[in-house]
């Protein structure tokens, strides 16, 4: 095993580390606080760096109690990703108010997590709705439809089922593709001078596009994140979602919307140029303004995420020691995401392809003019008839057809990792469950 009895020295460790740095930084911060002509921002930063100090110990003591007890991957793996959050936040604006000429750079980068917890937080709902209910999508289908909220509430609802899932889940995830999108295409605008960052009637500059951009992916992304909440709220009880929910919320959306509120302040005049600060406009001014808020608000969402997704649900004393290494591998391994990148593009291409009229007309080849499409729908008796034959006569064309249709359907990682502990439960001898089918070991 790779660092036997590392539980017990890890957090002492880290500790210790983290204790070693604020001693040799905050020394540097108080002389640099005292420093002859420095301006007002630098005290500041000064205050803003006490409450990074306070609020990274909280985070780290989270993340390290989920890695000691990391006992749950398929669910902790997300949990850990929303929990860097907070850290990530506090030292990005911490960096981005001492050095105000670099801030637009560093908040995009904060923009990119941003999404990135969006994604997780929403696979984190879904892997633990299919752990705990493999059958969900037939458990949704029972169900009526649920009723769209205000605004929209005149629009007829979605089919329940895997169709209620998808959309939840990829009117989501589109906020995490589009975010990063339109972080990247401000920094080429900035880099172009052509961003215009806080010009709201400016539409030959790209800040109001953007803008409004951004806005309608986060918001559409909210309301999927509600109407999925409202459909599951009676299986996601047990895991108490409201608590994650608001946290979620207050550290993303609040944030965001904190931001636009301080820059209408700087565009409208109430937030003007302060001389003691030395920025150069009221644009620089709101912008610090943000990032010394979201130090201070960090501190609170530390401590709001340490008891929301707390650790002690997963300690399990009985549960198989986990390898050191692989624990923090499995913290950084992002390969699911991905996966459901990938999958996100192929959902959004082949619903633009459903709903782009059909160029083709008549079948190639056939007399009747009926669609090839068209005629392979078949009644599932009829082709279950069909395709049946005796044990010693099955066609190889049945086989490959079926083979095929098998490494179509994608694999739910969470339900993967069910499976997997199943087999490792029940033993190799008698066979293996690999994709809800029994494979009897020679």
């Amino acid at each position: 095993m790779c660092l036997p009895q590392w539980r017990r020295w890890i957090r002492p460790l880290v500790f210790t580390l983290y204790i070693g740095l604020v001693l040799t930084a905050l020394p540097l911060c108080v002389i640099e606080l005292n420093k002859k002509g420095s301006p007002a921002s630098v005290q500041a930063w000064f205050i803003a760096g006490l409450f990074v100090m306070v609020t990274l110990p909280v985070s780290l003591w989270a993340i390290l109690a989920h890695l000691i007890n990391y006992t749950n991957p398929g669910l902790q793996r997300y949990i850990i990703r929303i929990l860097w959050m907070v850290p990530i936040y506090s030292l990005n604006a911490w960096f981005a108010l001492r050095f105000p000429k670099q801030s637009i750079y560093l908040d995009t980068m904060r923009e990119c997590y941003e999404a990135y917890v969006i994604h997780n937080f929403m696979m984190y709902l879904l892997c633990y709705l299919r752990s705990s209910y493999p059958d969900l999508e037939f458990m949704l289908e029972q169900r009526d439809p649920v009723k769209h909220l205000f605004p929209i509430c005149c629009m007829p609802p979605w089919p329940m089922g895997r169709p209620f899932l998808d959309r939840c889940k990829h009117g989501v995830l589109q906020y995490s593709v589009i975010r990063p999108i339109t972080t990247v295409i401000t920094l080429i605008c900035e880099l172009l001078g052509v961003y215009g960052e806080g010009d709201f009637l400016r539409f030959d500059s790209a800040f109001p596009y953007i803008l409004f951009v951004n806005n309608m992916s986060q918001v559409w992304a909210m309301y999927c994140l509600i109407l999925f909440y409202k459909c599951c709220r009676r299986e996601l009880s047990p895991m108490r979602p409201v608590s994650k929910f608001l946290c979620v919320k207050f550290v993303v959306f609040l944030s965001f919307w904190q931001s636009i509120a301080i820059a209408i302040l700087a565009a409208s005049g109430v937030i003007g140029r302060v001389e003691a600060w030395k920025l150069e406009d009221p644009k620089s001014v709101a912008r610090a303004l943000q990032d010394f808020a979201i130090c201070l608000e960090m501190f609170l969402a530390a401590l709001a995420h340490y008891f929301s997704f707390s650790h002690k649900p997963y300690i399990d004393p009985g549960a198989p020691s986990q390898n050191c290494c692989r624990s923090f591998l499995s913290m950084w391994d992002v390969s699911d995401v991905g996966q459901d990148f990938v999958e996100h593009i192929n959902h959004v291409s082949n619903s633009v392809r459903s709903t782009l009229p059909s160029r083709r007309s008549g079948a190639s080849g056939g007399g009747d003019g009926a669609s090839p499409r068209r005629s392979e729908r078949r009644p599932l008796l009829e082709a279950a008839g069909e395709d049946f034959e005796p044990a010693g006569g099955a066609s190889s064309g049945a086989s490959s057809a079926e083979a095929g249709m098998l490494a179509a359907v994608p694999i739910d990682p969470c339900v993967e990792a069910a499976e997997a502990d199943f087999d490792a439960e029940a033993g190799s001898d008698a066979g293996t469950h690999r994709g809800g089918k029994w494979v009897v070991n020679a």
